[in-house]
């Protein structure tokens, strides 16, 4: 016997398994990975039988010699293209709590890409993104190899390879029929690749239905020809701030392990705002989103359509939909977007029907950034205290801002300065050199949380503190969350709910929503109604239109 033989047995035993076990976790590793097993048990998600296995073994089992390996290839690019969905589904469901739409999401990788270069530098991040597209084209290339090893290996071993798939195939089949699953939920019996080409294959016809779906969705309003005479009568002597605060969810202020930051902002404000002559009431909405895509939430609140992906996004901007926005400037207010976030061409704003639009060129910020957020949210208010609302000339005025301090990653974290001393923002140099890093932060699980309910907090100061400071008796704002933040700080499980607030100081503006059942306060009560986000746009309409009026 040649002495190289049984080297290359051994070679070939290793590359079988290596094919085999690089397979088998393509099929059955979960597209969440809090799905698998809890504690230090993950590895039992190995106990799986993953059915795609046991059709494509027959498969390549029944196929004829000649023809078969362009078939074998197709059989292994699919997989691999699968598992590198699988692999994008992962991060998704990290982040944005769904799963990647192969339609729709590839607008989404230009925000990863600004996030990645805010949180570890733009040469980590090209280095970062060219890595993850040669190991998915590696992970695709691997994974054809090893579907045309083991095809090689399964016609060598016919009969062990059948009494095999037959033994397995029974054995699933006992397993579904009993519905055994794992601690994690997670079925013995798995599909879930089957699943996740369904998915895929599925999503362009599903697109293209909802996208017929919105096109009529669209044409639906009750508001749609009402006379600007008869639009918002009870808020014509007000001044409206609509104010969207980046991540601030329900868990924000329930969840024990990291909301006292947050209570007790919410705490210091209302007593101050109370002091002031203000009252306010709370409740809940229900996002289209989670983790990110917060123009998604912007969108739906203020058309009152459910907006929960960009071709709706699209859609929707392309039409003459009628927005909060806009009907509070077809009542002759001066509408204002103060969008800080906004760094580059805003085309979409026309569909708003603003005024005016003020961006992160406009505020006239000399200061650092704050990691993703351009500048420091109470820089925003005192910029807006100049530019619009400390004007003494000025007519009724409806501003739209949104406050970015609280976006992720939420370090470093603006302290709160006094009003007179914000000016062009150069002021806050020496609090980002002092400031712990972002890397620094994010390598905590704790501490990211702790940061995130910092962030939150700051940003209600600085809202709230400037009412507190500059607002007149006759100012209504509304403010509210526009999403959950990343699986990261809330879990997996966590809902979708935000919390909303309305202040005034004239008693007759709550008066008017009374029937909604919010309590009063800056913090919505557990048993607040819950109202899908798309809902409030004809509530507040009707609220302080002629319907709206004592009786």
């Amino acid at each position: 016997m040649s002495p190289t033989k049984p080297y290359r047995r051994v070679v070939r035993h290793v590359t079988t398994g290596f094919a085999a076990v690089l397979v088998f976790l393509a099929l059955i590793v979960p597209d969440q990975i809090t799905r698998l097993p809890p504690g230090n048990s993950p590895w039992t998600a190995l106990l799986r039988i993953p059915l795609e296995a046991l059709i494509a073994g027959a498969v390549l089992l029944l196929l004829p010699k000649k023809g078969r390996r362009p078939i074998v290839i197709g059989l292994g690019v699919t997989l691999g293209l699968l598992t590198v969905i699988k692999m994008i589904d992962i991060g998704f469901y990290a982040v944005l709590a769904r799963r990647f739409d192969p339609v729709l999401d590839w607008a989404l990788f230009d925000d990863g890409f600004n996030f990645l270069v805010d949180s570890i530098g733009k040469a980590a991040t090209i280095g970062v993104t060219i890595g993850i597209m040669v190991g998915a084209v590696l992970l695709a290339a691997g994974m054809t190899w090893a579907v045309l090893r083991l095809d090689t290996v399964m016609r060598g071993h016919r009969t062990g390879s059948w009494r095999g798939l037959g033994t397995a195939g029974v054995a699933w089949a006992v397993l579904a029929g009993l519905g055994v699953q794992l601690i994690g939920g997670l079925p013995v019996a798995s599909h879930a690749a089957a699943d996740l080409a369904g998915h895929t294959v599925m999503a362009l016809p599903q697109n293209l239905a909802d996208r017929k779906r919105f096109a009529a969705e669209v044409q639906i309003d009750n508001y749609r020809d009402r006379d600007a005479d008869q639009m918002l009568t009870a808020l014509r002597d007000k001044d409206v701030i609509i104010s969207f605060i980046e991540s601030y969810g329900r868990d924000a202020i329930e969840n024990p392990a990291y909301n006292g930051a947050v209570l007790a902002s919410l705490q210091a404000n209302g007593d101050k705002l109370t002091a002031a002559g203000y009252a306010s009431r709370s409740g809940w909405l229900s996002s289209p989103t989670a983790g990110g895509g917060s123009w998604l939430a912007h969108s739906t609140f203020l058309s009152g359509l459910w907006i929960d992906n960009e071709q709706r996004y699209r859609s929707l901007v392309s039409s003459d939909r009628l927005t909060l926005t806009r009907a509070f400037a077809d009542a002759g207010h001066r509408a204002v977007g103060v969008q800080p976030g906004i760094v580059f061409a805003w085309p979409e704003g026309r569909f708003y029907g603003y005024d005016h639009i003020y961006d992160s060129h406009t505020l006239g910020y000399q200061g650092p950034t704050f990691s993703w957020s351009p500048m420091p949210d109470q820089f925003v208010m005192s910029a807006f205290q100049q530019l619009e609302y400390g004007k003494n000339d000025r007519g009724r005025l409806m501003a739209e801002i949104t406050l970015t301090s609280s976006h992720t990653p939420w370090a470093p974290v603006p302290s709160m300065l006094p009003w007179d001393q914000v000016g062009d923002g150069t002021v806050y140099g020496p609090m980002v050199e002092r400031a712990e890093s972002t890397g620094s932060v994010w390598k905590n699980d704790e501490r990211i949380r702790t940061e995130y309910a910092r962030s939150l907090a700051y940003s209600m100061d600085s809202l709230l503190g400037h009412m507190a400071e500059y607002g007149g008796d006759d100012l209504v704002m509304v403010f509210l969350g526009d999403h959950q933040p990343a699986s990261v700080v809330v879990g997996a499980e966590a809902t979708r709910d935000v919390p909303i607030t309305i202040i005034a100081k004239d008693p007759k503006t709550l008066d008017r929503i009374n029937g909604w059942g919010w309590n009063e306060g800056l913090k919505p009560e557990p048993a607040a109604p819950v109202w899908r986000m798309d809902t409030f746009r004809d509530r507040f309409l009707a609220a302080f239109g002629p319907e709206g009026d004592p009786h």
